[in-house]
């Protein structure tokens, strides 16, 4: 005969006295005010001054995005042309001064403080012109790149071109002519979130800055290729070149800073406030709705 084992339910209660009985019935006390210590208590506060948590990253430490980084060097390209442009100008202006003195000198000799201060002007701006150019070129150079990216990311699809082609297209003299345009232009198309298969079509702005950029690139080989010429006329009119040279240099320049700071806006989302909201207060000449026959109110349904 097997046993069956018993199954038994364990309780466990408090021995006696564990609780104070707790008289029913009896009233609240009344309250006495907040709680008195014999000794200063030793809790409390840690003494330190408020301060701004550390461990939440601020804008400063916090990893920019693509497009955070393509606004920066935007605005650092946009200065650097400027600057470019300002020195551009510095040096047609050196120029023309020198061209004016040309002129005089046919009715007299000049002072050689004046020469000398002419000359000085010429070399230096040419000099300062040459340095912010490059600074220029390699900034708007380094934005073309972070902003390829981004487009392509917007857009959802690469860029046609991979970044060596595009490097050695907008250095290598004569291709430099056809290349930058090709390249904003599939930028641009890319930025305005255009579909892959449709054909980039440059915009008003970049037509005319590729117009401006290679009418300037010609227009200083062209000087410098003049100014092996060593007749006196040559001379002279090689100062004006000169001028003219550097004035399609500053047109340039200021050209790539409105065309860097459109692309840019058109890889920035889309600010809510930023767009008008409309409402609709009339109709002028639409077509009546279509409207359900007329039913009987004791007809089937």
């Amino acid at each position: 005969m097997a046993l069956r084992p018993m199954h038994v339910d364990w309780v466990a209660t408090p021995p006696p006295g564990a609780y104070p009985h707790r008289r029913l019935g009896a009233p609240p006390r009344p309250y006495a005010g907040p709680p008195s210590y014999p000794v200063p208590p030793r809790w409390g506060f840690p003494l330190l001054a408020w301060r701004w948590p550390t461990s939440v990253a601020t804008d400063d430490e916090r990893p920019a995005d693509a497009v955070d980084q393509v606004q920066r060097l935007a605005r650092t390209a946009s200065h650097a042309l400027g600057l470019a442009a300002l020195t551009s100008l510095w040096a047609a202006g050196s120029e023309i001064w020198r061209y004016a003195l040309l002129l005089l000198s046919r009715y007299g000799a000049l002072s050689a403080t004046t020469v000398g201060v002419s000359d000085a002007m010429v070399v230096a701006s040419a000099v300062v012109a040459v340095v912010a150019g490059v600074l220029g070129l390699v900034f708007t150079l380094l934005w073309l790149r972070r902003a390829r990216e981004a487009a392509a990311s917007a857009a959802g699809y690469g860029p046609p071109r991979p970044d060596n082609r595009v490097l050695v297209g907008l250095v290598v003299p004569g291709v430099n002519l056809f290349v930058p345009g090709s390249v904003l232009a599939e930028l641009e198309h890319a930025a305005l979130r255009q579909p892959p298969d449709a054909r980039p079509r440059p915009s008003t702005l970049l037509r005319w800055w590729w117009g401006v950029w290679a009418g300037a690139a010609l227009f200083s080989a062209f000087t410098v290729v003049w100014s092996f010429r060593s007749s006196v006329q040559a001379m002279a009119d090689g100062v004006l070149l000169h001028a003219v040279a550097d004035l399609l240099a500053a047109a340039a320049a200021v050209l790539t800073a409105v065309v860097v700071r459109r692309i840019t806006t058109l890889l920035l989302p889309v600010d809510p406030a930023a767009i008008r909201r409309m409402r609709v207060v009339g109709l002028k000449d639409a077509p009546a709705p279509t409207l359900r026959p007329f039913r009987a109110s004791g007809s089937p349904r």
